[in-house]
């Protein structure tokens, strides 16, 4: 019988990662809680709807990269692609705007049929956040940069935040109409995937990673010389808001985000680390998508991280790897009651304490508490119960002096123990 293996993109994340995952996690919750941003989270599975009237029919990931399938009532459902439209989804049915201004936040996986590579599978995990009802400037500002200081305190180096501007979806549609035309004069040299992009979605074509296409684009019209004043306007007060925070970026004019529904701000915080997939974090305003997906008019703004890309910029020594306070070796009928007994005290003492229910030899018992990392060991036998004690023994001194740290406790006596175990 074959070995069961996971899907091809599906991958296992492991004890000695996830503690990585965690800090990360952990990390986030605390920047988006001092920010005043609260956690929603939305189903895995959506009405198919949902993404194609937000994402858009023409882009990739609608067209080519979603799981859709047909449910036992016949509805087309989606593992959701990304987080933007289910956020959007759950505060229109929830009535949450009545409510006033938004500031949510999420995480979690998401899944798109996608060549499996470093840093993309096919489910893959993000953490975003999401603004509702505030349309200015500040707000981009301010967004943007709870998300570079969760990079800065996660410790990452070699960041680099690029800007542009997408305008007004009027601002859009005069670019796209001058854009189609410039590509058209020029069809015979675009790569195959941008000649089928400039029917569809031709402004992706500024994000082909082809060399030749690439070269052309060095001078194709941007979007920056088609902006009405107050989209420009708008943009220079982002980039002032960001020099008054030292936040360093550069202007990208040929940064198009994804999706259909961005519009205005856009920005990418990359790595020049992750070679070509280099980007961490995206995002940007996309005021018209409430609207789109039968709200009222309401301004909004997000960004996500990709956990994996980020997983890979945190390397060993940003690990943190917890080790038990205790591992308990015991052995004894007698000796392994009271084992599960004072091991359940220690714990809710908030102690760390990994129980070994083995029944192996002392000496087996006390190899698997020096790999695990403890710092004291704990010794329950036949003889330590009958008396009413416990051995305790410190597993890895700091100095060869206290190399013989071992003296026998009261196992009654919890706050004396405890008071020993902490000094």
């Amino acid at each position: 019988m074959n070995q069961l293996q996971s899907l091809r993109g599906m991958v296992d994340i492991l004890p000695e990662q996830t503690q990585l995952w965690q800090r990360v996690e952990m990390a986030a919750s605390e920047q988006f809680h001092r920010a005043g941003f609260k956690e929603i989270r939305t189903p895995l599975l959506e009405a198919t709807d949902l993404f194609s009237r937000s994402i858009g029919e023409e882009t990739d990931v609608v067209g080519k990269e979603m799981y859709t399938f047909l449910d036992r009532g016949d509805r087309s459902c989606t593992l959701r692609p990304e987080g933007t439209a289910s956020v959007v989804r759950a505060v229109l049915e929830h009535g949450l705007l009545k409510q006033g201004p938004q500031r949510l936040w999420y995480g979690g996986p998401m899944f798109r049929y996608e060549r499996p590579q470093a840093g993309r599978q096919r489910q893959f995990h993000q953490i975003g956040v999401e603004c509702f009802g505030m349309n200015s400037p500040r707000c981009d500002v301010e967004v943007i940069s709870i998300a570079w200081d969760l990079l800065d305190s996660l410790g990452l180096k070699g960041l680099a935040l690029e800007l542009n501007s997408l305008g007004t979806f009027e601002d859009r549609n005069r670019y796209r109409t001058k854009l189609v035309e410039w590509f058209q004069d020029r069809f015979e040299d675009l790569d195959l995937d941008s000649q089928q992009r400039l029917e569809t979605n031709p402004l992706r074509i500024l994000d082909s990673k082809n060399p030749n296409t690439q070269s052309i684009l060095r001078d194709a019209p941007t979007l920056g010389e088609f902006l009405c004043d107050e989209s420009s306007d708008r943009f220079l007060a982002v980039q002032d808001s960001l020099k008054a925070l030292k936040i360093p970026f550069d202007i990208n004019p040929r940064l198009v985000r994804g999706l259909d529904y961005y519009c205005h701000t856009a920005f990418e915080i990359t790595s020049k680390h992750l070679g070509a997939q280099s980007t961490v974090c995206g995002g940007g305003r996309y005021d018209g998508l409430v609207e789109q997906l039968g709200g009222s008019a309401t301004s909004g703004i997000g960004w996500a991280i990709g956990m994996e890309r980020l997983m890979m910029l945190l390397d060993e020594s940003t690990s943190v790897q917890i080790s038990p306070d205790i591992y308990f070796v015991n052995r004894g009928e007698v000796a392994q009651i009271k084992a599960l007994v004072l091991a359940r005290k220690l714990r809710a003492a908030s102690l760390i304490v990994e129980l070994d229910s083995s029944g192996a030899s002392f000496g087996k018992q006390f190899k698997r508490a020096d790999r695990c990392g403890a710092t004291w060991a704990m010794v329950l036998g036949d003889d330590e119960a009958s008396s009413g004690q416990v051995r305790i023994k410190k597993l890895h001194p700091l100095s060869d002096s206290s190399d013989k740290i071992e003296f026998l406790a009261s196992d009654a006596d919890l706050d004396g123990l405890l008071a020993l175990l902490r000094d």
